[in-house]
């Protein structure tokens, strides 16, 4: 069976990583970029500072700060808006997961016109985005350097998923130094989410040797350093090694693609507007449990990545104590217990369940669920 391994062209990491790439993108030649990031880095300045880096180089910009959380159709509207007022002809993505995608859709639209809508599901693009650098600021959604666009329709309470080569940046930077300043809160939802898309690639029906790889050396760097990253916050080392273990991670995913957590999750924060992390962290016990049927086997390899003793242990009991390893690092890094403590409503179930069964992610599942069973995962994890 063929496979197609997806990553940036150029991948820059580490410290000081930042002001090396600035030096490639003066290479390219673009000569004005639209900064898509969102109000909280606006307001810290670490747009400005991006703005002046580029401007010592010859090369103006403008700033869009309206990516929201869980980016909007509305945010990508208005973004594509000033991109086209302002004659911009590169994009730059400055943040997250929601800066990275808001861009994503900015830059996928710039070149094939009509809406982000129009793109949800596999590949629906017909030409190249406007070239986009991806500068990261957290450890977790590894957005700069994958193909998939994660968009919410606010009409439908939606969270569109957009699996598609065209939006693949051309560059992208990891440097922790940019990570230091992430409140406890948000780096432990980004490092479970990262852990999430490892754990979910290594399971998925289309992982290979390399992204069997690049999975189980991230779980392994994030069950080593994100409690210290999560405790203090400017430990650069621990920041520097959560950098590479996401990355490693988006690589995994990027290639093998992801299962019902990412497809449950996408709905609980179309639906509540709830932080994708946190939601990918609640599920992932419950999903891998209902996995757990068809592929005990890889679940007791994440529980020795994770750092437990498998020797001895059978598949099923191997599987057993990688739940138990997901569930006491969630619980040390104080992410909440089930999807009641985040207002999550019993009576919407179905619904979420319904649009869960239509998220291009559950494609890859290792185990087929119908609606009933995503309902009753749900349920559990309440």
């Amino acid at each position: 069976m063929s496979s197609t391994f997806f990553i940036p062209a150029v991948n820059m990491m580490g410290t000081g990583s930042l002001d090396e790439a600035m030096v490639v993108i003066r290479g390219y030649g673009f000569r004005k970029a639209l900064i898509v990031t969102d109000t909280g880095l606006a307001k810290a300045g670490v747009a400005a500072k991006v703005v002046g880096m580029l401007g010592a180089l010859d090369i103006d910009a403008l700033v869009f700060d309206g990516a929201q959380p869980n980016p909007t159709v509305t945010n990508v509207e208005r973004g594509l808006e000033l991109l086209r007022a302002g004659g911009c002809d590169f994009v730059v993505s400055l943040g997250g997961g929601s800066p990275h995608d808001c861009a994503k859709g900015i830059a996928l639209c710039a070149t094939n016109g009509g809406s982000i809508i129009d793109y949800e599901g596999v590949d629906r693009s017909a030409r190249a985005q406007l070239p986009l650098f991806a500068i990261n600021t957290t450890a977790g959604t590894a957005s700069e350097m994958t193909r998939f666009c994660i968009i919410t329709d606010e009409t439908r309470h939606v969270k569109m998923a957009i699996v598609d080569r065209n939006v693949t940046p051309l560059l992208s930077v990891n440097d922790p130094s940019l990570m230091v300043g992430m409140p406890a809160s948000l780096t432990a939802a980004t490092g479970m989410d990262a852990l999430t898309h490892a754990i979910e690639a290594y399971v998925s029906t289309a992982a290979t040797p390399i992204t069997d790889a690049c999975a189980l050396k991230a779980v392994e760097l994030i069950a080593g350093h994100l409690r210290q990253a999560v405790a203090q916050g400017d430990d650069i080392a621990a920041r520097e090694q959560m950098a590479y273990a996401q990355f490693l991670a988006g690589m995994a995913f990027n290639n093998a693609s992801l299962g019902y957590v990412h497809a449950m999750a996408h709905q609980l924060g179309g639906f509540y507007n709830l932080p994708h992390g946190v939601c990918n962290a609640v599920l992932l016990p419950h999903v891998e449990r209902f996995n757990a049927n068809v592929c005990a086997e890889r679940l007791r390899d994440v529980a020795a990545a994770m750092g437990v003793d498998t020797r001895g242990l059978d598949a099923a009991e191997g599987a057993q104590a990688a739940l138990e390893a997901i569930r006491q690092l969630s619980e040390a890094i104080g992410i909440p217990r089930g999807l009641n403590d985040l207002g999550v409503n019993a009576d919407d179930i179905p619904t979420l369940a319904a649009n869960a069964m239509h998220d291009a992610c559950g494609a890859t599942n290792p185990r087929r669920a119908s609606q009933a069973d995503i309902e009753d995962i749900f349920r559990n994890a309440f």
